[in-house]
Order: structure tokens, then C-alpha cells, then sequence
């Protein structure tokens, strides 16, 4: 795996050396010292990976990364000092690619676990890097197809899966939405546990809607967003409470907007809306099928939008998708929904 580090600090630079040195084919191709010395040495070399910075002279690492994503097919982990003192702009690179954030390897008693935090991750980006595409062939939508308006008056539910660029995209989505929004809402996005406490801080700043970790036991709760908050899979059980299962182990997609997804087409007995944004892979696009078998309307974001048209793209192929929109054009149809939507008592009655 070709790999590119980005960071002014010799010290930071010598202990990612030191720690991808432990991985036979892991190969430093370039080093540089600021966001615009990365941009103009992707133009001439672009790596598998870059280990980016954000706090750097020149260019900090979140225009560079902006940049790196939207001209090279570079995948980029955010590597800093602390992820958690810097996490608004963790989100901000997140938003513009960024796949995932850790702290940067460190000298003296916590080498060995910052060390393996960052080999793990970059273990978890390789095998994203070589997902395979299935053979299904796509079909030809078009983004203004036509609401189905028995599913729109229905909904009472939003599942909203997304990825790489997803925080950006999420961002927009919730911030549409007015403080009376009353529908219940949850989140997949493929975030590391580490850093879920601070997505959710950062969401929490987007929008007017009260925004917390989803914790086993939980239900699915009307003018509240729910996030899965662990490295497991958040689902719904029979008894409409919500869980995290390690199963499947070895899906490079964690936590996995299918297995939420299909929890969801199997337990959740009234209509709702799914959405799967924008992301690397295929991950979600299984679940939205099988959601919009179950009578559910299903949203993909439109490839205009997305920083990686991977997921929704898969969605696409599979025919899962009722609608596909940008953001801005997604937040407007769930505000219609909610309109739309007949009011209910708690228990469901109207």
C-alpha cells in the first residue's frame, strides 16, 4: 500500500515512519509539510492513502484534503495531535472526504495504543479500497421521478446511512429542519467510536433538533436524532428497542448501515423514509432495497453532490431508490413528508 504523510512536525513524521515500518508493504512514497506541497506532490505521485494533518502553515488539512478529494482518487485519514480538542475541524474534513480521524502515534507510555489505533484504521481503509463491485447491472433512473404520496402520509420514521463526505451532507440535511420537527430519526455513518461523542457535539451544532448517541435499550423517539455510537452494528429487535451486534465481524463497513437497514424492513411494521448518502463502497445499498420492498421511500444522493459516489451509486443499480436528490433537495421532501404526515398519539392512533 502506497501511502503519503502530510504534517510540518519531523517528530510526528518520524513516528508514523516508525509505526508503518511494522507493516511489511505499507510504502512512504512522499512526505510533506503542508496542505499545498500535498496538493502539488498528489498531481505528480497520488498515493493509496494520504495520513493528513489539519493544523499546518500554507494550508491547513482541511482545504487539502477539499482538494485531494475532489481531483485525485486519494483516500485520506485524518492523523493529528488530538482528533477530540480539534473536532470541529475533524468534521469539516470528514465532510470533504476525510474517511476517518485518529491521534497521531506519540513518544513514551502511549505509543503502542495510539500506534495500533492508527494501524487499525488504515487496516479497516485498505479493505474499503478493495471492496468489489457486484455484477448487477445498473438501470437508468430519473432524479425527478414521481413521490409515491401513499408512503409519504405514512411516514414516521427517518434512517438516514451515510459515509465518506456524509457528515458535509447530514450537516445540511439537519439543519433544515425546524425545532418542531416531530419524526423520529437515526443515523449510520461510519465513524469510529472514538470520535462518536464528538460527531455528535458537532451535529448538535447544525441543528435545532436535540442530537445524542443511540444506547442498547433505546427506542426510536419523535423530534430526536439517534446516532450508532460504537465500532458494532446499531439494529432494531423484535421489541422495537435498539442494540449493537459484532455480527458480521469481519464487514469493513462499521458500524453497517445494511445491518441497520434490515433490521429496520424486518421489525419496524409502520412506513418511513430511508435515505443513503453519499460513501465508499457498497454498504446500505441492500438494506434500502429491502426497505423499499417493505413499501418504504427511498432516497440516494444524486452523484452531482456526492464527495464519493460509491453507496448511493450502488443503490442506484439495485433499483433501490424511489428518488434521487441532492441534500438540499432531501431536507425539502422530509419537511414535506412531515406535513404530509397524519398526526399521531404516542401509541400510533391517530
Amino acid at each position: 500500500m502506497r501511502i503519503a504523510i502530510v504534517n510540518d512536525l519531523a517528530i510526528a513524521v518520524a513516528a508514523l515512519r516508525r509505526v508503518l515500518q511494522t507493516v511489511p508493504d505499507y510504502q512512504v512514497i512522499w512526505v510533506a509539510h503542508d496542505g499545498a506541497e500535498a496538493v502539488a506532490k498528489c498531481k505528480q505521485d497520488p498515493p493509496d492513502l494520504i495520513l493528513m494533518d489539519l493544523v499546518m502553515p500554507v494550508m491547513d488539512g482541511v482545504e487539502a484534503t477539499r482538494q485531494i478529494v475532489q481531483n485525485f482518487s486519494c483516500a485520506v485519514l485524518i492523523v493529528t495531535v488530538s482528533a477530540e480538542q480539534n473536532v470541529a475541524k475533524v468534521y469539516e474534513a470528514m465532510g470533504y472526504g476525510a474517511l476517518d480521524a485518529v491521534d497521531t502515534p506519540v513518544l513514551g507510555q502511549e505509543s503502542d495504543r495510539t500506534a495500533n489505533q492508527l494501524l487499525t484504521k488504515i487496516s479497516r481503509i485498505r479493505k474499503l479500497l478493495k471492496v468489489s463491485p457486484t455484477n448487477t447491472k445498473p438501470s437508468v433512473r430519473s432524479p425527478q421521478l414521481e413521490r409515491r404520496s401513499n408512503l409519504l402520509s405514512a411516514t414516521s420514521l427517518i434512517a438516514i446511512g451515510s459515509s465518506t463526505g456524509g457528515p458535509k451532507a447530514l450537516a445540511s440535511i439537519l439543519s433544515k429542519f425546524p425545532a418542531n420537527f416531530n419524526t423520529a430519526i437515526a443515523i449510520v455513518q461510519h465513524v469510529d467510536a472514538d470520535f462518536s461523542a464528538g460527531f455528535v457535539e458537532w451535529l448538535n451544532q447544525q441543528t435545532a433538533l436535540p442530537v445524542r448517541l443511540a444506547v442498547a435499550g433505546d427506542r426510536l423517539e419523535s423530534g430526536t436524532v439517534l446516532v450508532a455510537g460504537t465500532n458494532d452494528h446499531l439494529y432494531l429487535k423484535p421489541d422495537l428497542t435498539l442494540s449493537y451486534t459484532k455480527d458480521p465481524v469481519n464487514y469493513p463497513y462499521r458500524p453497517s448501515v445494511d445491518v441497520f437497514f434490515k433490521s429496520l424492513a424486518q421489525h419496524w411494521t409502520r412506513k418511513g423514509t430511508a435515505v443513503l448518502l453519499t460513501g465508499m463502497g457498497r454498504d446500505g445499498a441492500v438494506g434500502l432495497s429491502a426497505l423499499k420492498n417493505r413499501g418504504w421511500h427511498t432516497i440516494a444522493q444524486d452523484k452531482a453532490s456526492c464527495v464519493v459516489y460509491g453507496m448511493p451509486k450502488a443503490a442506484v443499480e439495485l433499483d433501490a431508490a424511489v428518488e434521487i436528490l441532492s441534500p438540499d433537495a432531501i431536507a425539502s421532501t422530509l419537511i414535506q413528508n412531515l406535513k404530509l404526515q397524519p398526526q399521531m398519539n404516542a401509541d400510533g392512533r391517530r
